[in-house]
């Protein structure tokens, strides 16, 4: 089955109300606000337009769903290592307009620290912005270390002032229904994390 074609079955089986706003991912720290359908180069992406529907794709890596309490504005964020050590959630929080406190946000299925050992380029790139870091990393044998990406991203959310933070716990590598590149390689498939604002009824 082609993308276009799995795009497709996405759209009719969940009734979007748009096509979804696909991004060219490249594990950076880039915002499209306001994306068109033109798949900008960005790994994260930000509107306040009622049936907008923002997308990230995932096998491993942590998919981050922001949005206003009101419901007004919402984001969406690729956050692998790099991108996450690098700042793209602060990067999604600064380009959206409502503040911190009341912005809500979900973390979706990513590999878990049990299946995620790095060596110590990763956590060195973590601990260079905040020593804190250290308290996501566990140790297993020389300069290599077990990784929980939902602690560093609730970490990085919580410095940034969003304290409403839900979701994590899955595990992408030992989960059968769940995509992991880690697990499958170049035969993995992606994962789409989807997050828009409902259309006003006319």
């Amino acid at each position: 089955m082609t993308v276009a074609e799995n795009r497709d079955l996405l759209r009719e089986a969940l009734s979007l109300p748009s096509e979804p706003r696909w991004l060219r991912q490249v594990h950076g720290t880039l915002v499209a606000v306001e994306p068109n359908r033109d798949e900008p180069e960005a790994d994260a992406a930000v509107t306040r337009e009622p049936g907008t529907v923002l997308a990230v794709q995932t096998a491993d890596c942590l998919p981050v769903l922001l949005c206003a309490g009101d419901g007004s504005e919402i984001g969406a964020a690729h956050a692998g290592w790099r991108g996450l050590s690098a700042g793209v959630l602060e990067a999604t929080l600064a380009a959206m307009q409502t503040s911190r406190a009341n912005i809500i946000a979900w973390l979706g299925p990513a590999i878990a620290a049990q299946s995620y050992e790095v060596g110590g380029e990763v956590r060195e790139a973590f601990l260079a912005h905040d020593p804190a870091a250290a308290s996501a990393f566990t140790a297993t044998r020389p300069a290599h270390w077990l990784c929980d990406l939902y602690e560093l991203a609730r970490q990085r959310l919580r410095a940034a002032g969003v304290a409403r933070i839900f979701g994590g716990g899955l595990d992408t590598f030992t989960d059968p229904r769940l995509h992991s590149y880690r697990r499958d390689g170049a035969n993995s498939g992606r994962m789409a994390s989807l997050v828009w604002i409902l259309p006003t009824k006319p």
